[in-house]
């Protein structure tokens, strides 16, 4: 029987051996090809948190099945914080949700320990990433939106705008980047939920804490690079919003499909992402 997550960070805070994954599992779509997909990346522990238990888990070393409220609209703060708090200070932490797909910079050829080991000599805490939306070519045959093997992404429509403090004052390496699907049919999206920056990695400490828009207490944290150079980005390949898009019932009758003249086929490869400009190495990695 699947133990709860915070059950599990009481007792059992050492089996915390970084870098870890924590996988919010919203529903049953793509759950397994989330966690190999992690698996394949070089995550030394896996925390698949789930309502209820999830069917046919392989029995996989460090990949651990917790039960948790991901349907709460604040699961990732509570999910992230109590991992946050509860795993060895400095280590490196990422969170997704199921059907997300973690890519960083020549990730075909290089393990998340290194490109973490790089950032880490880079004097980074966290890594930007940005969530690019994925969505199936054709919603009569794949109703839930979700395809892996047809997946498609839009290749242009992305921009950022210079992030203000509640004063009006613009922060310093801090953008509000925007595009996808939250930009195309952004009439069915809250406007505090429109941005498709997200800092999926970052270094545990005490007292960080990760807040409802996705955003950190620490100001650092949310920064696209440091201070002296450009430093390296990472993207989330997700089908999250597409899946949204058509359950929801102010917008599941209302979108025909997603595809439009500007789609291109996503070829799961870090390369292509870098070639389009949504993710970056920095200048040495």
């Amino acid at each position: 029987m699947a133990e709860h997550l915070q059950h599990f960070l009481n007792g059992n805070s050492k089996l915390l051996v970084g870098p870890i994954a924590i996988i919010i599992c919203e529903d049953n779509i793509e759950i397994h090809s989330t966690l190999d997909h992690v698996c394949m990346l070089g995550f030394r522990t896996i925390l698949a948190v789930s309502p209820e238990p999830v069917a046919k888990l392989n029995k996989t070393e460090g990949v651990y099945n917790l039960l948790f409220d991901t349907r709460h609209p604040h699961a990732h703060v509570n999910a992230v914080n109590a991992v946050n708090a509860a795993a060895p200070a400095g280590s490196w932490i990422y969170y997704g949700y199921n059907a997300e797909y973690l890519f960083f910079p020549f990730s075909e050829t290089r393990r998340i320990a290194e490109m973490l080991a790089f950032n880490a000599e880079e004097r980074r805490s966290a890594v930007l990433s940005y969530v690019i939306d994925l969505y199936a070519p054709d919603l009569s045959r794949f109703p839930n939106a979700v395809s892996l093997e047809e997946a498609m992404f839009d290749r242009i429509g992305y921009y950022a705008l210079g992030r203000k403090d509640p004063d009006g004052k613009v922060m310093e390496r801090q953008l509000d980047f925007h595009g996808g699907l939250r930009w195309r049919f952004e009439e069915f999206i809250p406007e505090s939920r429109r941005r498709i920056d997200r800092i999926a990695l970052f270094r545990s400490r005490e007292s960080l804490k990760l807040l409802p828009d996705h955003r950190f207490s620490d100001e650092e944290y949310n920064t696209y690079a440091c201070p002296w150079h450009n430093s390296l980005t990472a993207a989330v390949a997700s089908f999250r919003v597409a899946k949204a898009l058509v359950n929801n019932p102010g917008s599941r009758d209302e979108i025909p499909g997603f595809t439009w003249r500007n789609s291109c086929r996503f070829e799961w490869r870090a390369q292509q992402l870098m070639d389009l400009g949504l993710m970056e190495p920095g200048q040495w990695y």
